[in-house]
């Protein structure tokens, strides 16, 4: 009974640190090569386990909660700012990580009852779970599809030029796939089989490699368009404690000014981040017009994030503004931050002095239109925040357009890995929509990326300044563009077509 005791915590602390070893696939370290070790291991484990279903459920569990308490402590950061919160550090800390590994053990569970052996099948199926349960992650409750196993690959362009066609889920799960598959040296195959997979992946990896290289050389090869005007992406480093202090909004807006450097008689679009004037509502801001009517002039407009009061509810906008102050488009955010812009089950925990973590106690409305803003005849898909990272979900006109737009405020992540995380999503979504993105963050990166990926200039979270351009190259409609999300479910088509196969062939 004691070696079995022994040999349960033992088990489930090597799971642990395999979860915790994966972390470090992700950005900012990119280690991807450390899950050829840690996906097959796990498989391994679970196999040896299979029989019993609690401990299948619990190994998968065990092995999300190591992976996601390495790679998300930073959510706590939020918790700091006020002594409201600084009490449920501990708590967010382990809860967090613990309910989304949930959906690893999930995976496990329904694994283990497939009656796994040590081939090639159980390697599908395993595949087959985990990318499922990680897509039902990334919508349930909302959903939080941060730090797929895929985006270990995002800063190897020539691979991930797949995205185009497979979107983010699907490619996880070719991701997931390969893997696992160093598993099958372990199995108890023919050799000729392990020699067959095994140059058949060098093959397909080959060959998605040298498409991608050859997909990037084309883009290269288009011609730069003149935009007709400049845009400048500013990255502002407000510190976001400062926004606690009830400093004098003329110091922020004068700031902003300064690092924006507005050349009166050059026709630009000046694109600030979200969340730098958390203090002021809108109404509040036309208070210092002159500032602005002084600074700028009609040959420039303004975005910005900015807090609208409407109709006793408040929105977390972004707005289109000219030199004068007056809206000449605007964008309410559809997809709110649980807990930082509004508060689940207000109307309870108001009663115990809860409140949203960003300023003011009332929770911010979410709006249901994402409209394209059209600025000098080029049309932008407007994203604040963390709606980036909803991969399929960006363009709710469905109408054809330029550029994907990004203003954030990564303050809340303090000095981590957050702000790096956050920001690999926008090189997904640029390869998927095959769109130029644009983005303004304060406190994180700010960049100007192309259709492709490739990141034509940025601004880190440790800097202040602006990227400023003219020009930009378009590209191809893309498959996935076209498709969405569907094309996750053709994989797990295949995925269960070739289950359902083999199954037969082993059976026979």
């Amino acid at each position: 009974m004691t070696f079995l005791y022994k040999y349960k915590i033992l088990l489930y602390l090597f799971v642990l640190s395999l979860g915790f070893l994966s972390s470090f696939s992700l950005p900012p370290y990119n280690l991807f090569y450390l899950n050829f070790f840690s996906y097959p291991a796990l498989l391994w484990v679970l196999l040896l386990n299979s029989k019993n279903k609690i401990i299948s459920f619990n190994l998968g569990w065990t092995f999300g909660f190591g992976f996601f308490i390495s790679n998300l402590y930073w959510l706590t950061n939020s918790l700091s700012f006020e002594d409201t919160f600084k009490t449920l550090v501990p708590f967010a800390l382990i809860l967090i990580p613990l309910f989304l590994g949930l959906f690893y053990g999930i995976s496990t569970l329904v694994f283990s009852f497939s009656n796994p052996k040590k081939n090639i099948l159980s390697i599908l199926i395993l595949t087959t779970t985990l990318s499922l349960f990680e897509y039902i992650r990334s919508f349930m409750f909302g959903g939080f599809p941060w730090n797929l196993i895929s985006f270990s690959f995002v800063n190897y362009l020539e691979f991930i030029q797949l995205l185009s066609i497979t979107g983010t889920y699907a490619f996880n799960s070719i991701i997931i796939l390969i893997f696992l598959m160093p598993t099958i040296l372990f199995f108890n195959l023919k050799k000729n089989i392990k020699l067959s997979v095994f140059f058949l992946s060098i093959i397909l990896f080959s060959v998605n490699h040298f498409w991608g290289k050859s997909n990037l050389r084309q883009y290269d090869l288009n011609e730069k368009r003149d935009l007709g005007f400049t845009v400048k992406i500013i990255s502002p480093k407000i510190n976001i404690k400062r926004f606690f202090q009830n400093e004098d909004p003329i110091e922020f807006i004068s700031e902003l000014i300064y690092i924006s450097e507005p050349n009166l008689s050059k026709k630009t679009i000046f694109i600030l981040p979200e969340g730098i004037l958390s203090s002021l509502y809108f109404e509040d801001l036309k208070k210092y017009k002159d500032l602005f009517s002084n600074s700028f002039s009609k040959n420039h407009k303004i975005i910005l994030g900015m807090n609208i009061y409407e109709n006793e509810k408040i929105y977390n906008s972004l707005l289109v503004l000219n030199n004068e102050l007056k809206v000449l488009d605007k964008y309410y955010k559809n997809k709110l931050v649980p807990f930082g812009e509004f508060l689940p089950f207000e109307k309870i925990l108001q009663n115990f002095g809860f409140k949203k973590i960003t300023q003011g106690y009332q929770s911010f409305s979410a709006d249901d239109r994402r409209d394209l803003i059209r600025l000098n005849n080029y049309n932008f898909v407007p994203l604040i925040c963390y709606e980036v990272i909803f991969s399929g979900k960006i363009n709710k006109s469905e109408k054809n357009y330029d550029f994907i737009l990004n203003i954030s405020e990564d303050g809340w992540f303090g000095n981590s890995i957050g702000p790096h995380q956050h920001y690999s999503h926008l090189i997904f979504r640029s390869i998927e929509e095959g769109k130029a993105v644009i983005r303004s963050a304060n406190n994180g990166i700010s960049a100007y990326i192309s259709p492709k990926g490739q990141v034509i200039d940025k601004i880190l979270p440790t800097d202040k300044g602006f990227i400023e351009f003219r020009s930009f190259k378009k590209s191809n409609k893309t498959i996935f563009s076209s498709q969405g999300n569907k094309i996750f479910f053709y994989f797990l088509f295949i995925y269960i077509s070739l289950i359902f196969f083999l199954k037969l062939r082993e059976n026979k």
